[in-house]
């Protein structure tokens, strides 16, 4: 079905007599256009899943056995923990990221056209910088050369990547000016920009004169708090903002509080660079507080959550990521009074990176994956209930066992970690199982949808050639059909 919208309502709708193309040509250079789009998304999360599963899980499932049975976290070189953390952060959140903010350009004014060569040009220098940071750091061959060259590899593809989202302009730009959510995701752009910009200052420094690929202790803790309150957490809360009223049937989100929580957030990482790592732990609680507040996260629920497609759990894991993200801040706090060995900033760290992040991931990717990926269908929504739970098992016996364990207060916790790394491993490979089953054996439902061809003054020449889905979107038609 094709129906047309000849309304003007600007000025340069008036400009253009007719399109210089009929709609089904338009329809079907969108239709190939859409295919085009989610061959980028599927190579960026498929990318993303390898790192998670291989380079990210599988490495630091092998770290916590080898910890467990010296009983000791200082048995495992630095530069082994380091390189699991990159492949999870970068090479897995970042893929992700960089594939979903690709794929929504399009989305955007139709004035311009997307640079696919750039994005897969993106795509080559980040996966190509993450898998060379973690070589330098698991082998330590040639690690002077590898690691700065990863560094600036990441950082060019992430400058490749805000040129041309910087580029597009949302359509209601004028009007009551951007949405808060894009704010909030905007802010979280610049503390990726920020932690890779550090992560380059490093790998340099390290290089010209360290003694391995290790980041120093001290940095490398203040180096995470930036990562996970820079840049990871307000990624989350922005996307929550957006999603999650919808998803979850929620009220619209607070902007003042969650432009607050954000403001609290960067200023407890300042302190934290500063040497004020206390004070700062204390600003994280409150910024968790209250963006959970700003979304409503534990609100009565106003409409049915969204949960077709996907299972029926969805929304109380999604609840549950928050619960996690308020004890990662709280156990933030006892790690600057009562650490001594480093059980307590494991255990935050952990719920705050596999309790919110990875469980939010695992939650919000298996919801909007397989539609952006050619309006497929989820491969398996019993899959999708086996990940979370197994994943959400594994970090609640990983969280206070490490506690545990690390600070000396229990030796019989040691036994009890590996088993959690089994739990997160499962749940994680369930996941990556679930995703590739849906890209692979699920068909792509894109070529069945009926179109709605723009008016003519949203149309152009380059439009026309290299048409977005601002010039045709897709309208979905229920049951009880549409008009």
């Amino acid at each position: 079905m094709i129906v047309s919208t000849t309304t003007a309502s600007h000025p340069r709708d008036t400009a253009v007599c007719s399109p210089p193309h009929s709609p089904a040509e338009i329809m079907e250079a969108v239709r190939f256009r859409e295919s085009s789009l989610s061959r980028l998304l599927v190579a960026y999360i498929c990318s993303g899943l390898l790192f998670m599963l291989l380079p990210g899980t599988f490495l630091g499932v092998w770290n916590l056995l080898q910890i467990s049975g010296s009983q000791s976290a200082g048995f495992i070189a630095p530069a082994w923990l380091q390189a699991h953390g990159h492949a999870q952060v970068f090479g897995w959140v970042g893929s992700f990221i960089l594939g979903i903010g690709f794929y929504s350009i399009p989305r955007f004014t139709a004035a311009r056209k997307p640079a696919f060569c750039a994005a897969w040009v993106c795509w080559v220098m980040w996966t190509v910088g993450v898998a060379s940071r973690w070589i330098a750091n698991v082998s330590a061959w040639q690690w002077r050369l590898l690691l700065p060259v990863s560094a600036t590899l990441e950082l060019a593809a992430f400058l490749i990547f805000f040129r041309a989202v910087s580029r597009h302009r949302p359509e209601n730009s004028c009007g009551n000016g951007l949405p808060s959510w894009v704010w909030v995701v905007i802010s979280a752009s610049m503390g990726l920009f920020a932690a890779l910009t550090v992560n380059l200052w490093v790998a340099v420094k390290l290089a010209r004169g360290g003694t391995g690929p290790a980041f120093p202790h001290v940095l490398d803790q203040h180096y995470l708090t930036l990562v996970a309150w820079g840049f990871l957490v307000p990624f989350v809360w922005g996307f929550s903002a957006k999603w999650m009223s919808v998803f979850l049937g929620l009220k619209p989100a607070r902007p003042k509080l969650l432009f607050t929580a954000l403001a609290m957030s960067f200023v407890g990482i300042a302190l934290t660079f500063a040497g004020f790592g206390g004070p700062a732990t204390g600003l994280f609680v409150a910024g968790a507080i209250l963006a959970t507040a700003a979304l409503r996260m534990f609100e009565p629920a106003q409409r049915e959550p969204k949960t077709r497609g996907v299972h029926t759990s969805f929304p109380y894991f999604v609840r549950s990521a928050y619960a996690w993200l308020l004890l990662a801040s709280l156990l933030g706090v006892g790690a600057a009074l009562w650490d001594h060995s480093g059980g307590f900033w494991g255990a935050s760290r952990h719920a705050l990176t596999v309790g919110f992040i990875a469980i939010m991931v695992l939650s919000v990717g298996q919801r909007i994956l397989p539609a952006f990926s050619g309006m497929r269908l989820l491969w398996s929504t019993k899959l999708m209930f086996a990940a979370l739970t197994l994943l959400w098992i594994g970090c609640a016996l990983r969280v206070p066992t490490e506690l545990l364990a690390y600070q000396g207060y229990a030796n019989w916790a040691w036994h009890v970690v590996p088993l959690s790394a089994v739990f997160e491993l499962a749940g994680i490979t369930a996941f990556a199982v679930n995703i590739f089953g849906t890209f692979i054996l699920e068909p792509s439902h894109a070529h069945q949808e009926p179109l709605v061809v723009p008016s003519i003054g949203e149309l152009d020449t380059e439009t026309v050639a290299k048409p977005s889905r601002a010039a045709a979107r897709c309208i979905r038609f229920g049951a009880q059909g549409g008009s």
